[in-house]
């Protein structure tokens, strides 16, 4: 069902401006959620090429939490425990490792290349409905201009 935005009163295009603002924050806010998780992703990844053989038996530092981290020795650059969600982690060699989070980040990938469409879109009827508003208020402004005109007379 298609609307003529020209039919509408200023009052209910102020409404339909807000829906489009609500609508582009949220799908604007889902997209740098997606981008935040995708980025841990390829840092997980690109993490995944310390482990080398030559790197076994070296020291690092371990994190403990964000700020806090105690000294450790690499003793298996074979196998890694991954984070497969809601609390499990599943053993994986490096290799199904880089797989895995290939996949995820091309998954992402695809919901963000979804989303991009979605956002334009109600952009560009956002930026319609302010452009009637506009010439709505416009031609308000020049109905009054002319009848205080006429009424001076």
């Amino acid at each position: 069902m298609a609307v003529n935005l020209a039919e509408l009163s200023l009052p209910q295009l102020e409404g339909l401006k807000g829906q489009f603002e609500q609508e582009t924050e949220f799908l604007t806010s889902s997209i740098a959620q997606l981008k935040v998780v995708q980025t841990k992703y390829v840092e997980a990844k690109d993490c995944m090429n310390v482990l080398k053989t030559e790197n076994k038996g070296k020291e690092l530092l371990v994190p403990l939490t964000s700020s806090m981290y105690v000294p450790g020795t690499l003793s298996d650059v074979e196998h890694v425990l991954v984070d497969v969600g809601t609390g499990y982690y599943v053993e994986k060699n490096v290799e199904d490792t880089k797989e895995f989070f290939k996949r995820k980040i091309d998954f992402l990938t695809k919901q963000i290349e979804k989303i991009q469409p979605a956002l334009q879109e109600k952009h560009g009827m956002k930026q319609a409905v302010i452009e009637v508003m506009n010439m709505k208020i416009q031609q308000l402004q020049a109905q009054q201009a002319s009848q205080s005109g006429t009424t001076k007379a």
